[in-house]
């Protein structure tokens, strides 16, 4: 197995935050949308208020757009410690019209100030592995969630060897520049394992089998609070 090589916790330049938002995360942004709504409640959003949805590590906003896409009612709590990816965010949702929907705030995950219960969904996509210990992340996304609310964070799988890390950076970023698969490069060199995830859940007091390996190069942590 790899070990596990940190990158920067911030990507917070305007080349790091230009290069992510122009990569092609499309299809796996549909993905992750599309399995998150297989998960909602047949209350969730048909009351009398939207669904609460705080999004970890939002990045340049592309997960929350792509949920409002969709024919759910939502308001969307996106957070992100590194400045000029909110700021190209804040363009991407104003370009789409969604300042009513979607809340941008410069946050760091590991200490939100939200009161606990505050959030019927907290999802996160690919900001675990940029956390040299994500646990404390992972606990602030637990006690903000409503009980009943869901966690769906997905990221990641550190691959076994270096061929295959290789592999998924000649095959899943052939067309990026060379900035770009560095990028993602490093991010596979930082990610976790199953068993890692596995033993934060337990650390959590959280049932292991709430993380499965949803990709080739992605494991996802799907469950619901009973708090």
């Amino acid at each position: 197995m790899l070990p596990r090589i940190l990158e920067p916790e911030v990507m917070d330049s305007v080349t790091e935050a230009a290069d992510y938002d122009s990569m092609d995360h499309s299809e796996v942004n549909r993905r992750f949308v599309d399995q998150l709504l297989e998960q909602r409640l047949p209350t969730e959003g048909l009351k009398d208020r939207p669904i609460r949805v705080l999004d970890v590590g939002t990045g340049t906003a592309l997960i929350p757009l792509e949920l409002c896409r969709r024919d759910v009612p939502t308001h969307i709590t996106a957070i992100d410690l590194a400045a000029y990816m909110l700021q190209v965010g804040q363009r991407n949702v104003i370009r789409e019209g969604l300042q009513s929907r979607i809340k941008l705030e410069h946050l760091d995950a590991k200490n939100l100030p939200y009161s606990s219960g505050s959030f019927d969904w907290v999802i996160s996509n690919s900001i675990v592995h940029h956390i040299p210990d994500p646990l404390p992340c992972v606990r602030e996304m637990i006690r903000v969630l409503a009980p009943g609310g869901l966690l769906f964070v997905r990221d990641l799988l550190r691959p076994a060897d270096l061929e295959t890390l290789q592999h998924f950076v000649q095959t899943y970023a052939a067309g990026a520049n060379a900035h770009q698969q560095q990028m993602f490069d490093d991010s596979l060199h930082a990610a976790l394992t199953l068993e890692e995830v596995r033993g934060m859940l337990t650390a959590l007091d959280l049932p292991t089998d709430w993380v499965t390996q949803t990709t080739d190069r992605h494991w996802t942590i799907c469950g619901r609070v009973t708090k």
